[in-house]
């Protein structure tokens, strides 16, 4: 049984890396912001129970996990590594069949010009921008398009949700790399 960890750039989150897919490669993640979103995932529902955790993100090959600042990783991490070593071990699905994730438009829900633009957008994101922020442990994913004000709107996930560089990221980042790409876009924002 492997398992990993890295620190991120959130001093609060952890990403931990399974010798196994949790979601499965192609997935949006699915993240759980409290313990009544868990309840579809048996493995966020068993982090929760650790006094301390207070978010859960499942990605395609990783999961982070997010503490209370007022607890220290020396004394939450042990029991991190015991639940999912644990729940490998019982071999319970990650999440309840049926459990879907986030919805988010697609180009599908746009016409004509829009529906084009709405596609570099989010092939750009898929490429550019979500392999590097999985690297930290989190995930930013298109959440629509406003066309005449040319704004995007992303959620951030796992390690990015509450990360001190995530404004940076967001802005001088994101943002710049779609403004060069696709002109129409005037501005990136997070939704929360």
């Amino acid at each position: 049984m492997f398992i990993d960890t890295y620190d991120t750039p959130n001093p609060h989150s952890l990403k931990v890396v399974l010798g196994q897919a949790v979601l499965g490669g192609g997935s949006m993640g699915m993240d759980f912001p409290t313990l009544e979103s868990a309840k579809v995932s048996p493995l966020a529902s068993a982090l929760f129970d650790i006094d301390g955790v207070v978010e859960v993100y499942l990605g395609a090959d990783f999961l982070t996990v997010t503490k209370d600042p007022s607890v220290e990783w020396q004394h939450l991490k042990p029991a991190v590594l015991g639940t999912v070593a644990d729940y490998l071990a019982a071999g319970i699905p990650v999440v309840d069949q049926g459990a879907a994730a986030d919805s988010a438009d697609t180009p599908d829900d746009y016409e004509g010009e829009t529906k084009e633009i709405v596609e570099q957008i989010i092939d750009l994101i898929e490429t550019r921008v979500r392999p590097a922020v999985a690297q930290d442990g989190g995930d930013i994913v298109f959440h629509r398009f406003v066309p005449g004000d040319g704004i995007v709107f992303l959620s951030m996930r796992g390690a990015c949700s509450g990360c001190p560089s995530s404004t940076m990221t967001l802005k001088s980042g994101i943002e710049n790399l779609l403004k060069h790409y696709v002109p129409e876009v005037t501005a990136v924002e997070a939704v929360g």
